[in-house]
């Protein structure tokens, strides 16, 4: 095991409802991120995990499948002890539908432990979190340390989020309100904020006149996988663009708030939201591409299709989608930030590349090119930070000089185990800390510039790119001339 992480607070009496408690997300996230506070202390013991399961099944199933990834999901292996104690925590609870009376037992659980703190996590698709919040109200469920958690996505266009945060609305208070994104919780995407706001080298450099542009990639080399349904009815755009990557995006750009509070961190995130650039119908053709992945090689791996792999052939549905747009401010006038995501890529990995400016004369006789710096914010599959700057090549004969990059690997530096994100931010869940969440607003500001997207697509009959499954997509039909992607020209 590996060394504990610093941290004085602990946490105890409260419980974790998790509405779709036996489903995909909750078996590979939620319990091990919990089960993984509690084996460092940071929970101590008054707590329980309720799972909320709609078909029956049996204990020893229930129980199997949430052991079978504790014990497998990083380098912190759990003991038999370990699992017992934290299996007596967890209890399964079956609602088949919200109403009061599927609902009865778990009111009945909650009386029992009245002076629990009280944080529900819907971990179900958008359409049932207002179904569900009206019957924990109508249950007499929630009360004033109550909590709840909405998964990604909240609906599947403007309207419809504002529907469901309306329901919602009707049975919590805003700041009773947790609408996460787990990439806000990677030590790297933190990190992000002391990098900018904590080193005077970069804070005084972060801005158009020092940068050429901003590139945010998130790269999957897996298909749609189980999530077939669910995906050729978003697409993308809606599953990545709408929430990770403008999150990144609003991270990179935000203005420095006065202090690290929730409302004033999110304030300056609204306000890069508001001024991205709306797409029109002709910046859409030449500053957006959207694809689709037909058969290929991932990794030594032949792999279908998408039409094959929904068994859908006549879907339009997007796999990949590349887009160029621009903030309308003082710091961004006229940078370009390039943002890309896709199914069956090259490979997994997730960063944001700071892409500087050229120098503005090169001193030395040698005609090589000067590489341009760059700061590369690896977030996945490792997290680390390189900084790539030009060094002379040793030896004499001159001025030779290549690219190399400064590093900050964190599982180099920092030995002890790194809570994963879904850990982190469910410990703020519990303090209470909303830094790292979605304002309503927010959410409202997003939406509306992912429909100046969707919309200027429709009104153009805008097609998909067919891509090989393995290769990079068709991102580079967005670039500038000259421009690159930068993990092609400096890691490939």
């Amino acid at each position: 095991m590996g060394k504990k992480q610093p941290d004085s607070e602990k946490f105890s009496k409260f419980n974790i409802i998790v509405f779709g408690g036996d489903g995909d997300l909750a078996l590979r996230k939620i319990y091990p991120a919990i089960f993984h506070r509690m084996l460092d202390g940071q929970i101590e013991d008054q707590f329980n995990v309720v799972g909320i399961i709609r078909k029956e099944a049996d204990r020893k199933t229930l129980d199997a499948k949430v052991r079978q990834f504790l014990f497998t999901t990083d380098d912190q292996p759990a003991t038999d002890l370990q699992w017992e104690t934290f299996n007596s925590k967890i209890a399964w609870i079956r609602a088949e539908k919200p109403d009061i009376a599927s609902y009865k037992e778990l009111t009945s659980f909650l009386e029992q432990h009245d002076a629990y703190e009280r944080i529900f996590y819907f971990s179900t698709p958008s359409t049932a979190f207002g179904p569900i919040s009206q019957t924990l109200k109508a249950c007499g469920l929630i009360n004033e340390r109550s909590k709840v958690v909405l998964e990604k996505p909240l609906g599947n266009s403007l309207e419809s989020s504002k529907q469901i945060n309306e329901q919602i609305k009707q049975a919590f208070d805003e700041h009773q309100v947790y609408r996460i994104d787990h990439y806000l919780g990677k030590e790297t995407v933190q990190n992000l904020m002391v990098l900018r706001f904590a080193n005077n080298l970069f804070q005084r450099t972060w801005d158009s006149i020092s940068i050429d542009n901003i590139q945010i990639t998130v790269s999957e080399s897996l298909g749609v996988e189980q999530r077939a349904d669910y995906y050729d009815n978003s697409g993308a755009l809606l599953d990545m663009v709408q929430n990770h990557l403008l999150q990144l995006l609003c991270l990179v750009a935000m203005e420095p708030p006065h202090i690290i509070e929730a409302d004033e961190v999110r304030n300056e995130k609204l306000k890069v939201l508001k001024a991205l650039r709306p797409m029109t119908k002709q910046a859409a053709l030449t500053d957006t591409v959207k694809g689709q992945y037909t058969r290929g090689n991932v990794q030594g791996e032949q792999v279908s299709s998408y039409l094959e792999d929904i068994g859908k052939y006549n879907s339009k549905t997007e796999t990949f989608v590349a887009l160029k747009t621009y903030i309308d401010n003082f710091r961004w006038k006229n940078v370009p930030f390039y943002l890309r995501t896709g199914k069956r890529m090259k490979k997994r990995y997730s960063e944001i590349v700071i892409n500087f400016k050229e120098i503005a004369h090169n001193i030395f006789p040698s005609k090589e090119k000067l590489n341009n710096n760059k700061l590369i914010i690896r977030l996945q599959p490792e997290e680390r930070i390189e900084l790539v700057q030009m060094t002379k090549v040793p030896g004499p004969g001159g001025y030779r000089y290549k690219p190399i990059a400064l590093k900050l690997d964190y599982m180099d530096s920092f030995k002890e185990r790194l809570p994963e994100a879904y850990e982190r931010l469910l410990m703020d869940v519990i303090r209470g800390n909303q830094t790292l969440f979605m304002r309503q607003d927010e959410l409202q500001a997003a939406w509306q510039w992912i429909e100046t997207v969707t919309d200027s697509w429709k009104q153009s009959n805008q097609p998909n790119v067919l891509y090989e499954a393995g290769t990079w997509g068709p991102g580079d039909l967005i670039l500038e001339k000259g421009a690159t992607w930068i993990t092609k020209s400096w890691k490939d």
